[in-house]
């Protein structure tokens, strides 16, 4: 769905009943300070309503943050409609409370990289540079 011109689109969601946003506001202030368009959905909001603004807005790369341990359901989720919508060029990537064991596993899904406590917003600004256009030749 994304595009190479113009800044890089990224959708930044809180998936589930997780109640809990300043993370998600953080990381969204800090892509959006590095140059990039950020939509932020706010809370409480369904795989499919993420993936439909996604596809709406052209967006790049969507950033889930989760805290509610829902992570593996949810992330899958977000996958598996995006394969089915025909947007798999869409980067996934994710943070929030999410056990290491839990890691790997998330990745052979299709989520590109996780975000635990400690990550900095400077690494994470870096690596959605690096990665979100990869699909797209940029």
């Amino acid at each position: 769905m994304g595009v190479a011109a113009g800044p890089i689109r990224v959708v930044v969601a809180k998936p589930g009943l997780d109640g809990h946003d300043r993370g998600a506001k953080v990381i969204a202030r800090a892509l959006r300070d590095a140059g990039m368009e950020v939509i932020y959905t706010g809370l409480h909001q369904t795989p499919e309503q993420i993936v439909d603004t996604a596809i709406q807005e052209d967006a790049d790369a969507i950033g889930l943050s989760i805290l509610s341990g829902a992570h593996n359901t949810l992330f899958a989720a977000v996958i598996a409609l995006l394969k089915e919508r025909d947007a798999e060029d869409i980067l996934v990537f994710g943070g929030g409370i999410i056990p290491e064991a839990d890691i790997a596993p998330l990745k052979d899904k299709g989520v590109a990289e996780i975000f635990t406590p400690g990550a900095t917003t400077a690494s994470i600004v870096e690596w959605v540079r690096g990665h979100a256009r990869q699909g797209a030749g940029a």
